[in-house]
């Protein structure tokens, strides 16, 4: 991705976000107010210009977001986002999953025909504030796996938010309550101490599965030594939510990335995950031994 400054214009925005919003859950409840939401959030998210960055339309930023919703009064709606970021291979016909984490502290008041408006310089509400903090988010981390510490622009703007929400008395934004919830992930990305998962994102991907296409050798190298920041970040923050979002998105594809790998390295690798992820004995075990097909 080449990122190019230049004036606003309508039709630049950076998404391609598919949103669902589920209400199975509530019971005796015109279903039309969670239709509405789920309408106005695809709005939302694929019509906002978050940056001045100008994408082509084949490089907009695959991301889906699915709300379930639990409680609702008719006013506060209550329940759990999953948000997952998909990246395109380079000379590839797959994808890879960049990101993929569930908020289980989503909470926000809607009213069925609310405007959801976009406000670039602090959010009206917590739902606005939740979908501002996410397409930072993700967009930080979709710009660090093109270029080292490329997203940063992102990462500060996702900061500023989660500063601002802070003081808003609304769950999920606060530093010390929970090292699952927004303010943590994005710790967990800008903190010194664990900050390398940025470099592991660059290496992985760029260097490493675009590499695969043409040289596979040459990019699972690339992402064997990627993998070397992650046992840094287990070193100084074995509990770090980056370690979950790494093993929720990449264990599966690893056991593919190294399906064809020799021995030695087969067993490098399971060597430094399996200390990082005990109870993932089948997964890993694939990787050190892969499954006849």
């Amino acid at each position: 991705m080449t990122g190019v400054i230049l004036p606003l214009c309508a039709s630049a925005q950076e998404f391609r976000a598919t949103v669902e919003v589920n209400s199975q859950k509530i019971e005796g409840t015109n279903k039309s107010v969670f239709e509405t939401l789920q309408q106005s959030l695809n709005s939302y998210m694929n019509e906002t210009r978050f940056s001045d960055y100008t994408l082509a339309p084949n490089e907009k930023i695959e991301c889906r977001l699915f709300f379930t919703i639990s409680e609702y009064d008719g006013q506060r709606m209550k329940g759990d986002l999953q948000v997952q970021l998909i990246r395109p291979v380079y000379n590839a016909t797959y994808t890879t999953t960049l990101f993929n984490f569930k908020d289980n502290k989503i909470e926000f008041n809607y009213a069925d025909g609310d405007p959801v408006i976009y406000n670039a310089q602090q959010p009206d509400n917590n739902l606005t504030a939740i979908m501002d903090y996410y397409a930072n988010l993700l967009l930080g981390i979709d710009f660090d796996s093109f270029s080292p510490q490329g997203g940063q622009r992102f990462f500060d703007r996702a900061q500023s938010i989660v500063q601002y929400q802070q003081s808003s008395g609304e769950i999920g934004w606060r530093t010390f309550d929970d090292n699952r919830n927004r303010a943590a992930v994005l710790n967990s990305y800008t903190d010194t101490n664990t900050a390398g998962i940025r470099d592991l994102l660059y290496q992985y991907h760029r260097k490493g599965l675009d590499e695969m296409v043409t040289s596979p050798d040459k990019g699972r190298a690339a992402i064997t030594e990627s993998l070397q920041q992650l046992k840094k970040v287990f070193d100084v923050a074995p509990m770090s939510v980056a370690l979950s979002i790494f093993r929720d998105s990449k264990l599966d594809e690893l056991v593919n990335v190294y399906s064809k790998a020799p021995e030695t390295e087969r067993t490098t690798v399971y060597d430094l995950l399996q200390p990082i992820y005990p109870t993932e004995s089948q997964r890993l075990n694939d990787i050190k031994k892969p499954p006849k097909r």
